[in-house]
């Protein structure tokens, strides 16, 4: 997850300026998912692998903190709104899926819905 950092948060701050080339006043949201699986089955190309919690192969959950705590310090400043969605997955069968917090996170996305409302509501004079 860490060693794909640098080009996700180029790809989110890049499509924000895209975003902002085309006029008018776009309001830009970014919802981001960080994986908190304790293990995870990886594609890369041809090759799978299980992470091993090793240093070249670590648990989502081992870098989920400080990838969030990067997003938010480097690429949430770029956006009106940012989330991050936190999950757990394996990406293996039967393919189990889990928000960690499912209460907070439906809060958490509803209260975004609520605020990128109101600022459409203040841009385009309805108030």
């Amino acid at each position: 997850m860490i060693k794909q950092f640098d080009r996700v948060k180029r790809d989110l701050i890049g499509q924000v300026a895209e975003f902002k080339t085309g006029g008018g006043t776009p309001i830009c949201v970014g919802i981001v998912g960080i994986n908190w699986a304790a293990r995870y089955h990886s594609f890369d190309g041809e090759k799978e692998y299980d992470t091993k919690g090793t240093s070249l192969e670590p648990h989502p959950v081992k870098e989920a903190e400080k990838a969030g705590e990067r997003l938010e310090r480097e690429a949430k400043p770029a956006f009106d709104e940012f989330l991050i969605l936190r999950y757990r997955a394996t990406n293996a069968e039967p393919f189990p899926f889990e928000w960690v917090d499912e209460a907070a996170t439906a809060m958490a996305y509803g209260a975004l819905l609520i605020r990128v409302s109101r600022k459409y509501d203040q841009l385009f004079g309805r108030q």
